[in-house]
C-alpha cells in the first residue's frame, strides 16, 4: 500500500474514534453492549450497499475487531442487484479506499422487479435481504450486519402506524426464518443520520446514493413515498418537540399491553377483550 493510501485510511478511521467518538463510536458501541449483537465465536458479513451507512457500518466493525476483547470474525460482502458499471466501480474504488475486503456477487434482483407497479421497493428489499443471507452463509458466517441507523428505526416505527395499521418497529436483532443458524443485526441501531452525514462530509468521501432503475428513470421519485413523507412529518415535529424522535423510541420500550386494543404474539392475534371472560 502506498504511503498516502495508508495515511488517507488512517484519517478515516482516526475520525470515527476521535472526532465522532461521542455521536457515533459511543453510540455504535453502545448498541453492540445493549443489544449483545457480537458475541464470542461470531462470523459477521457486513452487507455493504455502497452508501454512506453501510461503509461507515463497515469502518466501525473494522475498528471494533480491532479493539475488542471479544473474538469474532468479518466478511464483507455487497451484492450487486444491477447496478450501472460506473455504480458498481464507485463501491469497488471506496473499498479499495477505506481498506475493506469487498467480495461482491451478482443478481438479477432490479431487472426481476423492474416491470412490478405494486410495492417494487419492498419486493426488491425481500429478495436483497435473501440474497444477503444466502452468500453469507456460504462463506461460513452466523450473522449479518446492515448499515440501518436511529433515524431508519424512527421513520419505520411511524410508517407502521401511519401507512400499515400496526405498531411495530425495527429491532437491533433478529433471528432469520429461512435461514436456520443465521441473524441479522443493526449495530449503527443508535447513530443518528446527520452524524453519519457530517462523518462523510468531513471525510470528504463521495458514496452511492439509490442507484434503482425506476429512481434513475424518475429521479422524483426518490422524494416520494410514505418514507419521503414521514421525513417531512418528521422535520416538522421537531420544529415543536425537538425530542420527538427520542420519545417514538422510548414509546417502543415502554407497550403498556392494558392499555391496548389487541397486539399480534408469535402470529396469533390476542384482544383485549380476553380480560373480560
Amino acid at each position: 500500500m502506498e504511503k498516502r493510501e495508508f495515511e488517507r485510511q488512517t484519517a478515516i478511521e482516526r475520525s470515527i474514534i476521535k472526532k465522532y467518538e461521542k455521536t457515533i463510536w459511543q453510540r455504535f458501541i453502545g448498541a453492540c453492549k445493549d443489544y449483545k449483537l457480537i458475541e464470542a465465536g461470531d462470523k459477521i458479513a457486513v452487507c455493504i450497499s455502497g452508501g454512506k451507512d453501510s461503509f461507515l457500518l463497515a469502518k466501525c466493525m473494522q475498528q471494533l475487531k480491532k479493539h475488542s476483547d471479544v473474538p469474532f470474525e468479518l466478511e464483507f460482502i455487497c451484492m450487486d442487484p444491477g447496478y450501472k458499471p460506473e455504480n458498481r466501480d464507485l463501491i469497488i474504488q471506496n473499498a479499495q479506499q477505506m481498506g475493506i475486503p469487498l467480495h461482491v456477487f451478482d443478481s438479477e434482483i432490479f431487472a426481476s422487479v423492474d416491470n412490478i407497479d405494486k410495492n417494487p421497493c419492498y419486493l426488491c428489499a425481500r429478495m436483497r435481504r435473501g440474497y444477503l443471507y444466502k452468500n453469507a452463509q456460504m462463506l461460513g458466517c452466523n450473522k449479518i450486519a446492515l448499515g440501518h441507523h436511529f433515524d431508519d428505526v424512527i421513520e419505520t416505527t411511524l410508517m407502521s402506524m401511519l401507512w400499515g395499521a400496526e405498531i411495530k418497529t425495527m429491532p437491533p436483532k433478529l433471528k432469520s426464518q429461512n435461514y436456520s443458524g443465521m441473524q441479522l443485526i443493526r449495530p449503527l441501531y443508535l447513530v443518528r443520520e446527520e452524524d453519519v452525514i457530517s462523518w462523510r462530509k468531513y471525510n470528504d468521501l463521495t458514496f452511492l446514493a439509490c442507484a434503482c432503475r425506476m429512481t434513475e428513470r424518475n429521479p422524483a421519485k426518490e422524494n416520494a413515498g410514505a418514507r419521503a413523507a414521514t421525513k417531512r412529518l418528521l422535520k416538522q415535529l421537531r420544529l415543536e418537540n425537538p425530542q420527538v424522535d427520542v420519545r417514538i423510541f422510548r414509546s417502543m420500550e415502554n407497550v403498556n399491553l392494558n392499555t391496548v386494543l389487541g397486539y399480534t404474539k408469535d402470529g396469533e392475534k390476542h384482544s383485549f377483550l380476553e380480560g373480560f371472560t
